[in-house]
């Protein structure tokens, strides 16, 4: 049964982010009637606490020997790090500024391209045969600097935007930076910690950690996307093209920062995914922490969730390719 679980949850994630998005869409009240219901499990599962289960998870996979890694390796993670806090937060204002986004739409899309790396970008980079100790320390280490780095980029480029586009939106950078230590570097510290002095248990653990994360995620995409049914009507498919668009442009100038640094495959298959692939649960959470009166502004970060998962998938089939051709020609 629990190898059954894994094979589902864990294999299929992006099926399952898909289903999971085309259900709450159709069926209204599917997820809204008892995710963020504080009479439910007395209110513990709300999208903040499912992100921070999920962050909890990713702590229990990390290792000191990881940040060891950052520490060998510095020039690969800092020109990681560079192209994923240039890269996403300006792609994510510039797509706002070309369809013209309302404010509170486009308060969720540079939300997503501010937010740190993925864990899901982990996984896609050992399907895509990419240096996967080099994804975990950047995704580790933009973890670390999101909460500085988050809340000011969010603060930035919305000030700007909203230079560009009436409608005038109050960023509290300092709420954000306490939500984002509380719900992303508390738990990860926890598991790391965790980790350190009961590896052994937490290695039986780890095993069933994409499938709570994956049902963690659905849930998050279901209830986001479920709670804005109406909205999406009129704004779904310009959403949906500029999340599309957003997470491409991260792919294809991930992959051209590796290419310019001349890094070997590996490691640029890993920048191109790292790039891409965002912690968008971050984003939905933040967007529904700190704008709890911008309904849409949880939107872009869930519609990313459920994309990147289908299109990082794409990704690794395209690099893992590219790289044995590369190895053939070499030969």
């Amino acid at each position: 049964m629990k190898k059954l679980l894994i094979s589902i949850f864990g294999r299929n994630m992006a099926v399952l982010a898909l289903l999971t998005s085309i259900f709450a869409f159709f069926v209204h009240g599917s997820f809204v009637t008892w995710v963020n219901n504080p009479e439910f499990l007395s209110g513990s599962l709300s999208v903040q606490n499912l992100l921070m289960v999920i962050m909890f998870g990713m702590g229990l996979t990390l290792s000191f020997k990881d940040f060891i890694f950052v520490f060998k390796h510095p020039a690969s993670i800092i020109a990681g790090e560079l192209a994923q806090f240039i890269i996403m937060p300006l792609a994510g204002f510039v797509l706002c500024c070309i369809f013209r986004l309302p404010a509170e739409l486009a308060a969720g899309v540079i939300l997503v391209g501010c937010c740190p790396g993925g864990t899901a970008s982990n996984v896609i980079t050992y399907m895509a045969k990419g240096d996967v100790a080099l994804s975990i320390g950047m995704t580790a280490v933009s973890t670390l600097l999101a909460p500085i780095i988050t809340p000011l980029a969010t603060w930035f480029y919305m000030s700007l935007y909203q230079d560009v586009q009436t409608g005038e939106i109050s960023i509290d950078a300092f709420a954000m930076f306490l939500s984002i230590i509380k719900i992303i570097v508390v738990p990860v510290f926890l598991g790391l910690i965790i980790n350190a002095f009961f590896e052994k248990i937490t290695k039986h653990v780890s095993s069933f950690l994409p499938v709570i994360s994956s049902i963690a995620i659905c849930m998050i995409i279901g209830f986001v996307i479920d709670a804005n049914h109406e909205k999406l009507f009129k704004y779904g498919f310009v959403i949906i093209t500029v999340v599309i668009l957003h997470n491409l442009t991260g792919y294809l100038f991930g992959y051209l920062a590796g290419k310019l640094l001349k890094l070997e495959a590996r490691q640029s298959s890993a920048i191109t995914i790292e790039v891409g692939m965002q912690n968008s649960g971050l984003a939905a959470s933040l967007a529904n922490t700190c704008f709890p009166s911008l309904a849409l502004a949880t939107v872009p970060g869930a519609l990313f969730s459920a994309w990147h998962n289908i299109s990082g998938a794409i990704v690794a089939g395209i690099l893992r390719r590219t790289a044995k051709k590369t190895a053939g020609d070499k030969q």
